[in-house]
């Protein structure tokens, strides 16, 4: 679980730094330079990231999977597999420059919500919490901050962008669902 921790604190934290400090994130991009500044946020991230994957993996056997926080509303998880639907749709309509992305503003962060907080509803374990939990956090923040900083698109709208979203939204959603899932993670999403 140390793992896990490490690679929540480290993601979210370099996240966090950027969407609350924006101040002092462009202060640090000025020194180092935008090319350094971006390789060592994706270091930080990445590196957070493995850690998280690496530390949630280890967490899946032993006496970890009895380490329950909340009983996960296992009923619920029908509107799960409807709000990944969804999640990935905005997570791909973030990509495009379509009328979703003008309408929500943040559709990235909105769908990286769904995700994990659509996780976290079903999902009570404690590794399960600490992996999703840096996610929805950070992602509220990013909602938020950039409501508050009236952070817009700023692109005409195709409705041909929201097509291709909702297509690789779609496509996504079942190589996840029906393959990811239960293969790789070995978690089917049905049963």
């Amino acid at each position: 679980m140390t793992l896990l921790y490490f690679g929540a604190l480290l993601f979210g934290g370099t996240h966090l730094f950027s969407i609350l400090f924006p101040g002092l994130r462009d202060g640090l991009k000025g020194r180092l330079g935008e090319k350094p500044w971006k390789g060592l946020y994706a270091i930080l991230s990445l590196a957070g990231l493995a850690l998280l994957i690496m530390g949630y993996s280890q967490s899946r056997a032993g006496p970890a999977t009895a380490d329950i926080l909340y009983e996960g509303w296992y009923e619920m998880r029908h509107l799960t597999m409807l709000l990944m639907l969804f999640a990935f749709i905005l997570i791909g309509a973030s990509h495009g420059k379509g009328y979703l992305k003008t309408w929500l503003h943040n559709p990235m962060s909105i769908g990286i919500v769904l995700w994990s907080g659509s996780h976290l509803l079903v999902n009570g374990q404690r590794a399960d919490v600490w992996l999703f939990a840096p996610f929805l956090v950070v992602g509220l923040a990013d909602i938020l901050m950039s409501e508050l900083r009236g952070k817009r698109p700023g692109h005409t709208p195709r409705i041909r962008s929201d097509v291709i979203a909702v297509v690789v939204g779609v496509v996504l959603y079942l190589v996840f669902a029906f393959g990811f899932h239960p293969y790789v993670l070995n978690v089917p999403v049905m049963g």
